[in-house]
């Protein structure tokens, strides 16, 4: 007997993996997801015994009692151990490390973009998916990234300036979850980033690198003016740097709270900005941010061995292609092999491939294209297990079938070019847990400032194509539409209902591949948390294997290649961030590719 995980809402896990019904759903009992879970593959002969060698860096595992934040920066990071030292919630601790990670890391995320949070309350066993994701304007149209001739514009023009520009949807999301799990009152999150930002601080050596390195940065005079000295060069690593402005609109915000952003003189700046941007304007109106709601949805839950693994549904595809890749390789015995080892890297490429294929055809915008909740059942995942050979390479991936007949006929698109994310993790002394990714899509957005901060493009998420063979996309443009996004902040909890793993990253529908081995490296191989996130990256998005370029993973490419598999070598940009309850404590560790840090008590 199966039952569908799709249909869990909320866990109480105050009673170890015991189901309380918060809402009208189907409920899968502790013996029905343990019995999903049993292996059914084993790992064939033919396959050479490789297996990746330690990394050369490898991240501390932090570990702390009482708790803990994992952030992308150190000034965020210890803005959030401010609030967690001052009784503050997860969630008050992720909106001061979030607004200070505004500042300080302004190519990735900030207010004038969007995200997406899962976090747990552990008073009332909830878990909850917080939908902050940005939307098209209501003068959005399907052909709004085509050029005359019908073909899509080149990306690098279509981000920049106003049209690329989404309703912003951070502040709304951040504001309603303080609504119910905050502790400390709104305005106090607010003051760590203020002070900076009045104050100056030093630009770290990842943003000079991607200010120096980004070649359109100063196309407008306001973005030009704040990353530029006067002389034109960009600003180097150590200088100190203020945002007066930025300052000033966070006063504001922490008084009056998110209105003043949506309802008030900031909502009309961002809608005035994108309209009158000397390229692409765009169409955003005070009334388009008037209208902007954050969602409080269902978190998608599925098995893993004898956890319970929980992610963002749609708009995002994260949540669920990380559910059926893991879905899919629980079928084999990979706790039984060494880590990075040739055979688990040809598995799980191969999910992958399967499950990018699902996700490129049935995930949009769930308000205008309900995604099929078929796609992470378990008799699903099984049968598409059984198309995986464990010896050999399959050719490219087809969509299944998960019993949606009116989604057969969707077009197939895979857009997804943001790799400017980030990631914050949090778990406190009552052991509430917090995963958060948000982004503004490229590095820098649309390249547009309003009042201090940057203006998203997440809006060439969206296919720019409505329809593909004649076909309809999923994921087209559409008024109030959300684009769909890779991001997957994941919450998993073991058995007796322990919060083990807090986790995410940056980089675009990269995201997906990074979380899924993160999670078989630290629960089916037992790495250490900072062993865990230095392994070198495998990871398919539905055609070439790829491995990270001057990693331990480069070993596996002739023997992958001798599989039957294309593979590339490719820089990453991960940013995983990782926070979880181990042996009465926690543990964390941040990824040694980029500035995170991991603090606690």
């Amino acid at each position: 007997m199966a039952v569908s995980m799709a249909f869990i809402v909320v866990y109480d896990l105050r009673e170890p993996m015991k189901p309380t019904v918060y809402s009208i759903a189907p409920f899968v009992i502790i013996a029905l997801f343990l019995g999903a879970c049993a292996p059914s593959g084993t790992v064939p002969n033919t396959v050479p015994n490789i297996t990746m060698p330690k990394s050369e860096t490898i991240a501390p595992t932090v570990k702390s009692e009482k708790h803990m934040i994992a952030a992308a920066n150190p000034l965020a990071a210890n803005a959030g151990l401010e609030m967690l030292r001052a009784g503050g919630s997860a969630v008050d601790a992720a909106i001061a490390a979030q607004m200070v990670l505004g500042l300080v890391e302004p190519q990735s995320s900030g207010i004038g973009g969007g995200g997406f949070m899962l976090s747990f309350n552990s008073a009332n066993g909830e878990i909850a998916a917080w939908d902050g994701r940005e939307t098209a304007p209501d003068g959005a149209t399907p052909d709004m990234f085509l050029n005359l001739d019908g073909k899509p514009k080149p990306f690098s023009h279509a981000r920049l300036g106003g049209l690329s520009v989404g309703v912003p949807g951070l502040l709304a999301m951040l504001e309603e979850v303080h609504a119910e799990q905050g502790k400390l009152p709104w305005a106090k999150l607010f003051q760590p980033a203020i002070g900076l930002a009045e104050n100056g601080f030093m630009v770290s050596p990842r943003l000079a690198k991607m200010i120096a390195g980004t070649s359109d940065l100063n196309t407008f005079t306001p973005t030009k003016n704040y990353f530029f000295n006067e002389d034109g060069t960009p600003l180097k690593a150590g200088q100190n740097l203020t945002n007066k402005k930025l300052a000033a609109t966070y006063k504001t915000i922490a008084e009056q709270g998110a209105k003043a952003f949506y309802l008030g003189s900031i909502g009309y700046d961002i809608g005035q900005t994108v309209r009158e941007a000397s390229v692409n304007p765009g169409t955003i109106t005070s009334t388009d941010m008037v209208a902007y709601r954050a969602n409080k949805r269902d978190p998608v839950c599925g098995p893993y061995r004898t956890m319970l693994v929980c992610g963002m549904g749609p708009p995002s595809s994260g949540g669920i292609a990380t559910l059926q890749i893991l879905g899919m390789v629980q079928k084999f015995d990979l706790q039984n092999t060494k880590p990075g080892n040739l055979q688990a890297a040809h598995l799980i490429s191969e999910a992958s491939k399967l499950a990018f294929a699902d996700r490129a055809a049935y995930i949009g915008d769930p308000r205008f294209v309900p995604w099929p909740e078929g796609l992470i059942a378990p008799d699903y995942l099984k049968s598409r297990a059984g198309q995986i050979n464990p010896a050999a390479a399959s050719g490219k991936a087809a969509p299944g079938m998960p019993g949606m007949t009116g989604h057969n006929k969707l077009g197939i698109s895979d857009e997804s070019h943001g790799v400017s994310t980030t990631h914050l993790s949090v778990i406190d002394s009552d052991g509430n847990a917090v995963a958060m990714t948000s982004s503004i899509e490229s590095a820098f957005g649309s390249r547009m400032m309003v009042r201090g901060f940057l203006l998203n493009n997440q809006l060439t998420d969206f296919s720019f194509r409505a329809e593909i063979d004649g076909a309809p996309v999923a994921n087209q443009v559409g008024p109030r539409r959300r684009p769909r996004s890779s991001m997957a902040p994941t919450l998993v909890f073991d058995a007796d209902g322990n919060t083990v793993a807090a986790i995410g990253s940056p980089g675009g529908s990269s995201i997906i591949g990074y979380v899924a081995q993160a999670i078989v490296a630290l629960f089916d191989w037992g790495l250490s948390p900072g062993e865990a996130l230095s392994m070198g990256h495998f990871l398919n998005r539905g055609g070439a294997i790829e491995l990270e370029i001057d990693s331990n993973a480069e070993i596996l490419k002739k023997p992958l290649e001798d599989m039957g598999h294309e593979v590339k070598l490719k820089k990453t940009t991960s940013g995983l961030h990782f926070v979880g309850m181990k042996d009465g404590g926690l543990v964390g560790a941040a990824d040694p590719r980029r500035e995170g840090v991991v603090l606690g008590d």
